[in-house]
């Protein structure tokens, strides 16, 4: 009987030695991958192109030292209030180019303009959200002149549908995000639809002075594309977070 119960606890003492011997090296094994393992943050969920993101919007994800890029965002802070350029999937790392500060929103100074359709004569095809225009003034009874001394930047431009004008392969945003000002070029040559209604940021005084030479109907605005744009891609990148 005796050497039963001795078996029966040498047994039981193995197990549970063994029990201990790996809850250690599950620790010891936990704590190395730990030292490996860096917090990045990460949408909590899916985020649209151009939707403002929010500090609760965000959260930590850990990752392998080694995947860790430098262009990643490590603090939710460094995002908030910021525009995303590109959907951002949930759970994804955050990546520093998919994000902008007000982008297409106007400065202190400005407001944005639907420009009424009947004001407008004619718009370059080209134009897309984020660039900057050049506004001219056409009438019968006057020769044509520039409206303003600089391009005023466009906030968007939707068709009839009220969707934004683009490629849909290859957004002018993204390319601009990217800083590839080829891809910005041969965005332009395609398109989802037709430019219907154009919005730009203009001040008080910009919008008055439009709308006081345009309202009779006299004369009309040529809305241009300004090369200026695509100088665009190198303040965008020195403006990343």
């Amino acid at each position: 009987m005796n050497k039963k119960r001795n078996v029966a606890v040498s047994v039981a003492a193995a197990v549970l030695s063994g029990v201990l011997v790996y809850g250690i090296y599950a620790l010891q094994l936990r704590q190395a991958e730990s030292k490996d393992m860096v917090r990045v943050v990460v949408p909590k969920r899916f985020i649209a192109a151009g939707e403002r993101i929010g500090a609760t919007d965000l959260a930590y994800r850990s990752i392998a030292k080694s995947a860790v890029r430098e262009d990643m965002v490590m603090e939710p802070g460094e995002a908030d209030g910021w525009e995303a350029v590109v959907p951002l999937g949930a759970e994804e790392p955050l990546l520093k180019w998919k994000l902008d500060r007000f982008r297409l929103l106007p400065d202190q100074s400005q407001s944005t303009f639907q420009i009424p359709r009947s004001y407008v004569l004619s718009v370059s095809n080209g134009i897309r959200a984020g660039d900057l225009v050049v506004l001219y003034v056409s009438g019968e009874a006057d020769s044509s002149t520039r409206l303003f001394g600089k391009p005023v930047k466009v906030a968007s431009v939707k068709s009839a549908a009220n969707t934004e004008v683009d490629d849909s392969d290859q957004s002018n945003l993204l390319s601009l995000a990217n800083g590839d000002k080829e891809q910005m070029y041969a965005s332009r040559r395609d398109a989802n639809a037709m430019i219907d209604y154009i919005n730009l940021n203009l001040t008080e005084e910009q919008w008055l002075q439009l709308d006081e030479l345009c309202k009779r109907g006299e004369r009309k605005l040529v809305i241009a594309f300004s090369p200026e744009s695509l100088n665009a891609v190198d303040q965008a990148l020195g403006e990343q977070p």
